[in-house]
């Protein structure tokens, strides 16, 4: 009875004491910036789990696991989320110019717009102008309008002078959207919901301060 007993004692602390190496190797303990013990069951807590690999290798998946409320006990709710304006235009054109029949691309991502000046040969403008602008909605925040031209030859030059300027610079706001009424005359695809446009505006959205180009282009 007591080397029954014994057994099962050893043989549970060397189960156990695998499934913390094999944790270990494959690197799938939580980590906790804060220096405090993990607690999901707290939602107040700081918890920030972890499971990218040191090499950072192209093909692994991205994850990140954190608490809504606080980070190291700083409120973050009034801290404006990042993004790399540059780096989403790169990906925009790349995976524009992949499109069939779309030849070039000249993307430019403001704080708010994505304007996307392509050449193409396509037959069907408009499913085209659908299928890039489509693309450049999946990259970036929900919130972006996104507009679309087919006139590369005259507008990706007024595009690509943007590249050095700011959302504060001087007059930005009239300048893009002089830019984007020339834009509008191009086909813009298909609405993207029955509460917003083509270029993901919502109807009667006031807030915007292009709502009304679409308007003016009308009444032209």
């Amino acid at each position: 009875m007591k080397k029954t007993i014994i057994t099962i004692g050893l043989s549970s602390i060397i189960a156990l004491t695998g499934c913390a190496d094999k944790d270990k190797d494959l690197g799938m303990g939580a980590k906790n910036h804060a220096g405090n013990p993990t607690n999901v069951n707290n939602p107040t807590q700081y918890y920030d789990e972890d499971y990218r690999n040191n090499d950072n290798k192209s093909d692994d998946f991205g994850f990140t696991r954190t608490n809504s409320a606080t980070i190291d006990g700083r409120n973050i709710s009034n801290k404006a989320a990042s993004i790399d304006r540059e780096q989403l235009s790169d990906v925009i054109s790349k995976l524009s110019v992949q499109i069939p029949n779309v030849n070039d691309a000249a993307t430019l991502v403001t704080d708010e717009e994505v304007l996307v000046v392509y050449d193409t040969n396509a037959k069907d403008r408009t499913e085209t102008a659908d299928q890039v602008k489509r693309t450049a909605m999946s990259v970036v925040p929900r919130y972006y309008h996104v507009y679309v031209s087919d006139d590369y030859q005259t507008l990706a030059q007024d595009v690509e002078n943007f590249s050095t300027l700011k959302s504060g610079s001087k007059g930005i706001d009239y300048t893009i959207e002089q830019t984007i009424k020339r834009m509008l005359k191009s086909p813009q695809g298909y609405k993207m919901s029955d509460g917003e446009n083509e270029n993901g505006e919502m109807v009667n959205d006031k807030r915007d301060h292009h709502d009304n180009i679409h308007q003016k282009m009308d009444n032209r």
